[in-house]
């Protein structure tokens, strides 16, 4: 069974974005070490384009599927991108699009939990990275089996939740913690079964 990471970037309060889902204050911290560690550890979450930018050839090293929303896809959209991570296989969650734009890129409208079931059930090695934002990380949360939160040096006070879902305890284990000069912490769980 392979495994589902919600590989996420939050601030200390534990918002993803602005209340319309905005995270670009948070990019001033990719950069230096922190860049360069995202690069070697964990070189397929960043975009075939920025992966091309920056000279990162390598393989991908955790997942070779992404699953996203809409917001998050739309990122790419709005600047003439219709597959932004074409060194994997990409699905997009929405209940708005009806047609993808691009043929390597796939539309989950209906039965969300179901396809990232079917998807967990394939063999390969490697696992799936399930992106954002919100909405579709409260949908998959029993499906979750890790979470990589980098935890940025930042206060939003209000904005979008980690996971928009309702209220119920689950338990994570700690695994490892990494440090960054900028003040970006990096933190990995697992589900407590």
């Amino acid at each position: 069974m392979r495994k589902l990471t919600y590989y996420i970037a939050c601030t200390i309060d534990g918002f993803i974005g602005d209340p319309e889902g905005d995270a670009t204050s948070m990019f001033k911290f990719t950069e230096g070490p922190y860049m360069e560690w995202m690069g070697t550890e964990y070189p397929e979450t960043i975009p075939t384009q920025g992966r091309r930018m920056l000279g990162i050839d390598g393989e991908n090293r955790h997942f070779d599927t992404i699953v996203q929303g809409m917001g998050s896809y739309r990122l790419a959209l709005d600047i003439g991108v219709t597959s932004p991570y074409s060194h994997l296989r990409e699905y997009v969650a929405t209940r708005s699009a009806t047609e993808s734009p691009d043929p390597a890129v796939e539309l989950i409208a209906d039965d969300l939990v179901g396809r990232v079931r079917e998807l967990k059930a394939e063999d390969s090695p490697l696992g799936i990275w399930l992106c954002g934002g919100s909405t579709i990380a409260g949908e998959l949360i029993e499906e979750i089996d890790e979470l990589v939160i980098k935890t940025y040096p930042q206060v939003y006070g209000t904005g979008m939740p980690m996971f928009g879902a309702g209220f119920e305890p689950r338990d994570f284990e700690l695994g490892d913690v990494r440090a960054f000069d900028n003040g970006v912490l990096v933190r990995t769980y697992t589900r407590k079964r």
